[in-house]
């Protein structure tokens, strides 16, 4: 029995009880329902002769005119919520009823007795605990901003218009590139650590590795391109890039906004006015000092916090998630090189995949609540794995047949991004980015070769790593203690 019953007085209608030639009376219109049958005195006189059967589905109408009965029915409610008869011992004890009543009334020898009776005679019907608020509840207005600052800083590209001299230059600033997103991304990860124990200890990693994720980023820059305009850029980019996380990490993405307007202001205006050199370089650098000076704001009110003593987390633990950042990142440069407009609705598309990261732990613990067995968790997991995965994708699909774009090359890159991101968030770092760095020396050493096209090379390992990561997933994120 696993579901309420009716076990409440409950009045029949006349005609329709005569119509199948019931009687009528004012006693028969208890419903209560024995989870098993009475013992009789032929019952006992063999319970030496055969082994006792239990009747789990046996049930009975009540009679009447047996006062145990009666009282089960009074106390339904009460007594289907008891684990134990002891429950319901006490509950009787609660109504007042006396050792004389409960002999001379119910016909029992003590309580105990009477409080088995009564326990035996109403199904279980145990309340489910009231569902608890979803502690992964995304912010709606956070990640949407979260996504518009992923693409907005490429209005400063828009606005410099080779800016950054010759190709070689181009190739100093995606070099300094992807050691800022590799560096950021590991940084990003420690800081958060370090942000659990105190916003004292994430301002002090912060301001120790963001100055050296900057100068590495610019040296790397300056390696590549040489000296002039494109290492100059390239600092810039590089000391954006670092402001910018810093801030997103203490959780100031107003700020950084803020300092995004004047680039933005001037990318808008180019179809209706041409802004002056001096304008096409200036706007880029002030946005870059602003967005300085507002880390370097967020930085100095995050130290004054109170300091929290313990040790720090070692730092080989931060590794695969710069790993990753670099295959994140070269995976995207070689999908822009051939389609640059697929590049904008991936970095669009971020904010949602964010929100749907919170969804999914969401759709997750509520998976928990519900679910009696490891097998019904699972399944339940990984349906929320295909809702939220599909919500991603599907929207990514129609965004690359907008912009022209190949849709299956941008689904399947959106599917490793989105898929390590997930993983990531759950701890496992090293399952996200093994399949990632595949996939990118995949699709860099596959076309020097000569044997396929970048293209190609591109969907092949994405491809792989897609389903890589979707068995990790699966296997990972369906097993209870992944989400605890």
């Amino acid at each position: 029995m696993s579901g309420p019953l009716p076990l409440r007085p409950r009045g029949g209608h006349p005609a329709r009880r005569a119509e199948h030639g019931e009687a009528s009376s004012a006693d028969d219109t208890l419903a209560l329902r024995l989870a098993r049958p009475p013992r009789t005195a032929h019952d006992d006189d063999h319970d030496d002769d055969r082994p006792r059967a239990r009747h789990a589905v046996a049930l009975r109408p009540a009679r009447a005119d047996d006062p145990v009965d009666r009282l089960a029915a009074e106390l339904a409610d009460e007594a289907g919520a008891a684990v134990h008869a002891y429950e319901v011992a006490a509950l009787l004890e609660s109504q007042g009823l006396t050792g004389d009543r409960i002999q001379e009334t119910y016909g029992h020898p003590d309580l105990f007795s009477l409080a088995d009776a009564v326990f035996r005679r109403v199904p279980r019907n145990h309340p489910k605990p009231p569902v608890p608020p979803d502690p992964w509840r995304p912010d709606h207005l956070r990640c949407a901003l979260r996504g518009l600052l992923f693409a907005l800083p490429g209005t400063a590209y828009v606005l410099a218009q080779g800016a950054w001299g010759p190709a070689s230059g181009l190739y100093g600033l995606i070099a300094a590139a992807l050691v800022s997103w590799s560096w950021s991304q590991a940084l990003s990860h420690r800081a958060y650590s370090r942000l659990a124990a105190g916003r004292h200890e994430a301002g002090r990693t912060l301001l120790a590795g963001a100055p050296l994720g900057a100068v590495a980023a610019s040296l790397t820059g300056l390696l590549v391109a040489g000296p002039g305009a494109a290492a100059l850029f390239a600092v810039g980019q590089s000391c954006y890039l670092a402001a910018a996380g810093l801030l997103l990490v203490l959780g100031h993405e107003k700020i950084l906004a803020a300092a995004l307007l004047p680039v933005v202001a001037g990318a808008a205006a180019l179809p209706w006015w041409q802004p002056p050199e001096l304008l096409r370089t200036g706007l880029p650098l002030l946005t870059v000092l602003l967005a300085l000076a507002a880390a370097g704001y967020a930085l100095r009110a995050a130290l004054r916090a109170t300091p929290v003593p313990g040790p720090a987390p070692r730092l080989a633990l931060s590794l695969p998630y710069g790993l990753f950042g670099l295959a994140a990142g070269v995976l995207t440069a070689v999908a822009g090189q051939q389609e640059p407009y697929a590049v904008i609705v991936l970095t669009l598309s971020m904010g949602p995949a964010e929100w749907l990261l919170y969804r999914y732990r969401g759709l997750a613990v509520a998976a928990l609540h519900a679910s009696t067995t490891p097998t019904g968790f699972r399944l339940r997991a990984a349906r929320a794995l295909a809702v939220c995965a599909t919500a991603y994708l599907v929207p990514l699909a129609l965004g690359a047949v907008l912009v022209g774009a190949s849709a299956p090359r941008l689904v399947l890159l959106g599917a490793v991004l989105w898929t390590a991101l997930l993983l990531q968030a759950f701890g496992a770092a090293w399952p996200s980015a093994a399949p990632c760095l595949a996939a990118a020396a995949l699709a860099t050493a596959l076309p020097l070769s000569g044997a396929v096209t970048t293209p190609t090379a591109q969907l092949i390992g994405c491809t792989a790593a897609a389903s890589a990561l979707l068995a990790v997933a699966v296997h990972h994120l369906g097993r209870p203690t992944a989400h605890a």
